[in-house]
């Protein structure tokens, strides 16, 4: 279920749920709604929004992920380098792929990695399934991606020096990675 309302991002509804108060006179239901925004070019983010009714829960999700928009930087059609992160009892490793291989995801994981445009990609998701841990936990991956001129000049050396496959020089020569 997904559905566009600006030009530049996408939105997805991961995950909409029913919440009952119980009360003295009776139960109370409100709605939680979990959406992933993303432009499909590096851009991602993700919002949680709550209300009496699913349509202004959805609306405030997508209000709360365009506040929440993170840049993320790719190797071309993948990412540069493996990352690990948790949120609470969810942890998500993500790892960089040939070119070809696909999203090897889970369903939560998969929507943020195809909105932030990552095409080919090994993840594993551990601990809790909740889905909204388990995208928290992906945008935490993501945040912690790092260029590899900037890890270079972290340990004093050029980046030549860095150990990058031959694939990442000549993606940026063709300017496919994000400078």
């Amino acid at each position: 279920m997904s559905f566009k309302q600006d030009k530049e991002f996408t939105e997805k509804i991961i995950h909409i749920r029913r919440v009952a108060k119980v009360t003295k006179g009776g139960k109370n239901f409100h709605f939680t709604a979990l959406v992933v925004i993303g432009n499909m070019k590096g851009k991602v983010g993700s919002g949680l929004g709550k209300s009496n009714e699913v349509p202004d829960a959805i609306r405030k999700a997508i209000e709360k992920a365009k506040k929440n928009l993170i840049e993320i930087n790719m190797n071309g059609r993948t990412i540069t380098h493996e990352v690990y992160a948790k949120s609470l009892s969810s942890q998500v490793m993500i790892r960089p792929a040939g070119s070809g291989t696909g999203v090897i995801a889970g369903a939560a994981v998969r929507s943020v990695l195809e909105l932030a445009g990552i095409k080919d990609v090994l993840t594993k998701s551990l601990g809790s399934r909740n889905p909204i841990n388990v995208v928290s936990a992906t945008i935490e991956c993501l945040k912690l991606l790092n260029e590899p001129s900037d890890t270079a000049e972290n340990r004093g050396k050029e980046s030549s020096d860095l150990d990058l496959p031959k694939q990442y020089y000549k993606n940026k020569a063709e300017g496919e990675i994000n400078a």
